[in-house]
């Protein structure tokens, strides 16, 4: 498997993880980690994006990527 399949599979695996901690916040008294775990999620998402587009830009440059 090449890198960016496994950068697409850890962001969806941690988009569904986002996805359950927010779906489990109770509607009143959200306590502060539970606000720093989805704070947490949602970081690790954007630099697996980041890293993945990355990895997209110097492929199409001509690079050599995995």
């Amino acid at each position: 498997m090449g890198i960016e399949q496994e950068l697409e599979q850890e962001i969806k695996a941690l988009e569904a993880q986002l996805m359950d901690r927010e779906a489990s916040l109770p509607a009143h008294s959200v306590r502060p980690q539970q606000i720093l775990v989805i704070e947490e999620l949602e970081t690790a998402i954007e630099g697996k994006k980041k890293e993945l587009e990355e990895l997209r830009r110097k492929r199409e440059s001509g690079s050599q990527v995995d």
